[in-house]
Order: structure tokens, then C-alpha cells, then sequence
């Protein structure tokens, strides 16, 4: 009898876990994390403003640890982080804050992201952070548009700095 969950397909024995970055690309990208992390927050404190948004620490993992990835790309990062934020505004001003419109958010949210391809993993946590701060509709310029594009604008000097290095690898 066939049954439609299959237990041993938890074992997770597919394929062998990757292998550590070099411990040099680790401390790349935990200068570029700091660095744009203080960007947006000295930014902020400086013209009184927030700029941080707690799914730009996953965009920076993504941006300074992998920025070949075709989710640490321009178009995604500002793209999804928008699209994302939009929804769970959307959502929230629509039907309120409940598990439900979270849950349908979220889904939606990935599912905006997938169809204008630009996915960015660290957006799909926007539309939850949204509805549990109760934000207001200026959270999609900032920190959320505003934030991305120096998230952004950091990856572009950072991520060329050397001559073998070269990011973005698109932008549409």
C-alpha cells in the first residue's frame, strides 16, 4: 500500500551538504553586511528617518556572500523587497490583521515576486513584518524602497572592488 507521504524522503540524503565558503569570501562578506547595515542605519539617523527593515539582514547575506546568486540581483532586491511590502499593505489595509491575511499575503507576495520575476527570499518575510508592526502606507518608501536601493548601491561598490569581481550579472 502506497501511501501519499513518504517518510524516507526525510532522510535528506540527495546530495551532501555544500561545503564552507573560504573562510576569506566569509570575511568579504561580513565586512559587506556591516558596512551596508551601517550605511542604512547612519543614513537614518541622520536625516531621522528609518531605513532599516529586519529582511535587509537576509539581503545582505544573500548580496555580499553570494552576489552571482539571481537573488541577490538588483532587479529582485529593490523588485521583490517592493512587491512584497506592497502586498502586505495591501493586504492589511483590505482585511485587516489576522492569520489568515498574513498567511494569504505571504503567499501572494511570493507568488507577485515569482510572476514579475524577481524573487528575493528575504522579501517574503515583508508582508509578516508589516502587519505585526501595523505600519503605514510610507513604509514602502522607507525604509523599504529607499533601503533597497542603498543596499543596492552598496553591493555596487563593494562587490566590483578587485578586478576579478564583477556584480550585478543582470539588471533586467
Amino acid at each position: 500500500m502506497h501511501s501519499f507521504f513518504n517518510w524516507r524522503k526525510l532522510s535528506g540524503q540527495v546530495s551532501e551538504c555544500p561545503k564552507r565558503l573560504p573562510l576569506s569570501k566569509i570575511v568579504v562578506a561580513w565586512l559587506g553586511a556591516t558596512i551596508a547595515t551601517a550605511t542604512l542605519a547612519m543614513l537614518g539617523s541622520s536625516i531621522e528617518i528609518i531605513m532599516i527593515l529586519g529582511s535587509f539582514g537576509a539581503s545582505c547575506l544573500l548580496m555580499f556572500s553570494y552576489p552571482a546568486s539571481p537573488f541577490a540581483q538588483p532587479r529582485n532586491v529593490i523588485g521583490g523587497h517592493v512587491i512584497a511590502t506592497f502586498t502586505g499593505l495591501a493586504f492589511m489595509t483590505l482585511f485587516g490583521i489576522h492569520w489568515w491575511s498574513m498567511a494569504t499575503a505571504v503567499g501572494t507576495a511570493i507568488m507577485l515576486m515569482l510572476l514579475f520575476r524577481m524573487p528575493h527570499p528575504p522579501a517574503g518575510s515583508n508582508p509578516l513584518i508589516v502587519m505585526l508592526g501595523a505600519v503605514h502606507w510610507d513604509f514602502l518608501i522607507t525604509p523599504t524602497l529607499l533601503g533597497a536601493i542603498v543596499l543596492v548601491m552598496v553591493a555596487l561598490v563593494y562587490n566590483n572592488l578587485g578586478k576579478d569581481k564583477q556584480y550585478p550579472t543582470y539588471w533586467w
